[in-house]
């Protein structure tokens, strides 16, 4: 068991696996490899928020948002959703101030640490493609899927 990956996932990097951009290989890559993908429950309005402005920029047709939308309906149950819990609010709360990040990446990077550090041996991977949230979780030391 040591080997089965948790691969954390925070928005930015889950939409790349249903809209092809810069990356999207990467993440799909290390899903395959995952033992589990989780999430935060709050991606779940992050990324429908995502894929309206992307259709209403007029990156995704008509057809491909109604497909985008479902694909990820019928996916998101076989994802690890973390709750939103008192502990995780603190400590969202905390990384907030120690690093100036922006509310719901601060919920990401509460929640992705929180699991880190329940994984003991486990292995862990957090995937994010936000330059300021990648440098916050490398400082408190999780592995990065992506460090730029």
């Amino acid at each position: 068991m040591e080997n089965e990956i948790i691969l954390y996932l925070d928005t930015s990097a889950l939409v790349k696996l249903y809209v092809d951009e810069p990356y999207s290989d990467t993440v799909v890559s290390a899903i395959e490899q995952a033992y589990a993908v989780a999430s935060h429950v709050i991606t779940y309005i992050e990324i429908h928020a995502a894929f309206a402005r992307l259709h209403r920029e007029q990156v995704l047709t008509d057809e491909q948002f109604e497909i985008v939308k479902r694909e990820f309906a019928e996916d998101w149950e076989n994802y690890f959703q973390i709750p939103l819990t008192q502990p995780l609010l603190q400590r969202a709360a905390e990384v907030a101030e120690t690093f100036s990040l922006r509310a719901y990446d601060s919920v990401h990077l509460a929640a992705a640490d929180i699991l880190f550090k329940q994984r003991d041996s486990q292995s862990f991977i957090f995937a994010c493609f936000d330059r300021r949230l990648n440098q916050a979780a490398s400082q408190l030391g999780l592995p990065l899927l992506n460090d730029s």
